[in-house]
């Protein structure tokens, strides 16, 4: 998939985004897509300094530079992946909400690969909408739907580990496009 940012996201909110949903899927229990993670982990675009490298548990072993920047990022980074454990935690309590048949029918659009990113997104939103739908109005729509997306993402990649990549990207697309306010707020609260 071409890693160049066309949903007007800048490169640290993709970098953001990947390393949330990244780290939401490897902190799902009972996940099944191990070793698809651990390959996904090596082509994320997280990092771009060459002397970072991505260990098998899915953190980065970094020699560290001087400069504030990079601590921030050390920093941000640390967060993404605190915010990432909180809601797989509060996901596995949610998981049970998603229809196996849901789940199967996503499969079946992502494998066909006659379709777009932008027809799979559109079904990932369709998918999403019945989910929400079975949540009452009161709740934080933008967190129960960020949860959902990633919560579903976890389980297409389940369903079918050879889609982790395609799930993944069209995931942080999705993000990015519809929730990214929502994203920059929640990493920001948790730095202040």
């Amino acid at each position: 998939m071409d890693s160049k940012v066309s949903n007007g996201a800048s490169p640290q909110d993709e970098r953001t985004t990947s390393l949330l949903v990244f780290a939401f899927l490897q902190s799902c229990p009972h996940s099944r897509c191990h070793q698809e993670l651990e390959v996904l982990g090596h082509e994320l675009p997280v990092r771009v300094a060459h002397d970072d490298e991505l260990q098998t548990d899915g953190n980065w072993c970094s020699h560290f530079r001087e400069g504030a920047a990079e601590t921030d990022s050390e920093t941000q980074e640390e967060v993404v992946r605190d915010i990432a454990r909180q809601l797989a935690q509060i996901g596995d309590r949610m998981e049970c909400s998603i229809r196996p048949g849901l789940v199967a029918g996503l499969a079946v659009h992502f494998r066909n690969r006659s379709l777009s990113e932008e027809d799979r997104r559109r079904c990932l939103a369709a998918a999403l909408e019945q989910l929400m739908q079975l949540y009452p109005a009161d709740v934080d729509r933008e967190k129960t739907l960020l949860l959902l997306t990633m919560l579903v993402a976890k389980k297409v990649a389940d369903h079918s580990p050879a889609l982790l990549q395609d799930v993944f990207h069209t995931t942080v697309t999705f993000i990015n496009q519809n929730l990214l306010a929502y994203v920059r707020n929640l990493v920001q609260n948790e730095m202040d």
